[in-house]
């Protein structure tokens, strides 16, 4: 059995496709999936399956649209290997998320887009956000007392932002360690 985390895009979001947990979680495990856990309602599910992580995905986001009531537009999901978010921690910028009092920071996780594309779709404002490609990610640092200023926002109303799932980044941090005591 391979352990791995999933990131649905496009639940639990706005008030718009709704699934609830304990719902997910059952029916999941009636699809055969093993050890299902999720942490917090936005989209993250801990699982074992023997499949390969493309099999899981494509699985996963079938009977996602196929058992629940959901604008399938929005819904992708992105199958993470415990060794895939591990680089992603291990390789985030220097500082990174260390100082949460003055920076709100995310990791924005790439899926079927590569990072230079998706930097595309980012305007960081002086003095108020930052952005740094990753392996499959882009680390996003915004100055706290300044979020109202943020451009981060701007990146959710382009094309390429359905190629994107968000987490902050204590969300990846916790979601690592879940992962890992498996």
């Amino acid at each position: 059995m391979n352990s791995y985390l999933l990131l649905l895009r496009g639940i639990n979001v706005g008030g718009r496709n709704r699934i609830p947990m304990k719902e997910l979680r059952e029916h999941l495990e009636g699809l055969g999936y093993r050890q299902v856990s999720t942490y917090i309602a936005s989209g993250n599910v801990l699982l074992a399956s023997p499949g390969s992580p493309e099999q899981v995905g494509r699985e996963v986001e079938a009977a996602l649209v196929e058992k629940f009531d959901l604008d399938d537009d929005l819904i992708k999901v992105l199958v993470l290997s415990p060794d895939q978010l591990h680089n992603v921690i291990g390789s985030k910028p220097e500082g990174f998320g260390e100082h949460p009092d003055t920076y709100h920071s995310d990791a924005i996780f790439l899926m079927g887009i590569d990072p230079e594309t998706a930097l595309t779709a980012f305007r960081p404002r002086e003095g108020v956000d930052r952005v740094w490609p990753g392996d499959g990610v882009i680390y996003s640092q915004r100055l706290s007392a300044e979020l109202g200023r943020s451009r981060l926002s701007a990146v959710i109303s382009s094309p390429l932002y359905k190629s994107m799932t968000i987490r902050s980044w204590n969300t990846t941090v916790n979601l690592r360690h879940r992962l890992a005591s498996r």
